[in-house]
């Protein structure tokens, strides 16, 4: 069975998966998962059906599956988000469950320090949506506040391939020392990736994610250039900086890690992000072009770089084109 076809919305290529298994995302608890366990819906590869495989408890179904209700009620699962954030669009994956998904499923969601118990207070941001077999369901959020867990209800039994939860990671830099080198980069800091040129390949979106790649997937890779210019991806950091230290990672690629590279920077104070595509051509140099190895990890800082002043995005060029793994920008918060 092929996966459904998918025209990805706004959100979903805007913003991280905040449900990702590999952010740290976790179930919490659940109902039921008779047929399949429900941490199944937080993996970050997507869904595949293996004909013929079964278990102790019937088909093998790549996702959550309960069992069917006989005595009223619905299920639900329970998920603490991998970080904190804001919410912009959701998709309710039933890829590969056609006889077996659920008629309809909601949402509600809850911010709470440790664990979700009975004072606390769910605030529904999805109500009950009719679902389709074999589909994606897309469903944007405008709501601007930070929550750090989700329920699940499906109504009232089935299964569900994926969860993801697109969103803006939340950091409360109020709370924070400025005179502390901090990676204002990273997914946990609140950055974001803008825009990009090309992701034939991979997509940008695991450049700020934590820890190192874990193979060649895990990163954003182009296509072959064929015509004149480079590659390129510009980063909104959680907080404005004064850049002390950069990295460039380009674990797993090794046939096609970029010649050389180079970061623009500039403070950003107002701005779409389609704006931002041209802005950032012009953007003052904070490191030169360099010459990169393939699956190293490069590190700059002292006198490898440029004052550009505070800086609140960055544009990393790749020199034609390649692959890089992970990016760091590392910086004291401007005050």
């Amino acid at each position: 069975m092929d996966a459904p076809a998918v025209d990805l919305p706004a959100f979903a290529t805007r913003h991280p998966n905040l449900a990702s298994e590999k952010l740290g995302a976790k179930v919490v608890s659940c109902t039921d998962e008779f047929f399949a366990g429900a941490s199944r819906m937080l993996q970050d590869s997507e869904p595949v059906f293996i004909v013929g495989k079964f278990d102790d408890h019937g088909k093998w179904m790549d996702g959550w599956e309960t069992q069917r209700r006989r005595n009223g009620g619905n299920d639900t699962a329970i998920v603490k988000l991998g970080l904190p954030g804001t919410i912009r669009g959701l998709d309710i994956n039933t890829s590969h469950f056609t006889g077996n998904f659920p008629p309809a499923a909601s949402v509600q969601v809850a911010y709470c320090d440790g664990e979700p118990g009975d004072a606390t207070e769910w605030v529904e941001i999805v109500p009950a949506k009719s679902l389709q077999g074999h589909s994606h369901h897309f469903v944007e959020i405008a709501d601007d506040r930070v929550w750090t867990h989700l329920r699940l209800n499906i109504f009232p039994d089935g299964g569900v391939a994926r969860l993801r939860v697109y969103g803006q990671p939340a950091c409360d830099w109020d709370k924070k020392d400025p005179d502390t080198l901090y990676e204002v980069s990273a997914l946990a800091s609140g950055g974001r990736i803008v825009a990009y040129n090309d992701s034939h390949f991979g997509s940008p979106m695991p450049l700020l994610a934590p820890g190192r790649g874990v193979n060649m997937g895990d990163g954003w890779e182009t296509r072959r250039r064929r015509e004149p210019g480079n590659d390129w991806v510009i980063i909104e950091l959680g907080h404005p900086v004064t850049v002390e230290k950069i990295e460039i990672d380009t674990a797993h690629f090794k046939g096609n890690y970029p010649d050389r590279v180079s970061v623009q920077g500039a403070l950003v104070k107002e701005s779409t992000d389609q704006s931002l595509v041209t802005q950032a051509m012009f953007w003052p140099t904070v490191l030169g072009e360099q010459k990169t190895e393939m699956d190293k990890q490069h590190f700059y800082e002292g006198a490898a770089l440029q004052s550009a002043g505070p800086v609140s995005h960055v544009r990393v060029n790749m020199f034609p084109d390649g692959g890089i793994s992970r990016v760091r920008i590392w910086g004291r918060l401007a005050r």
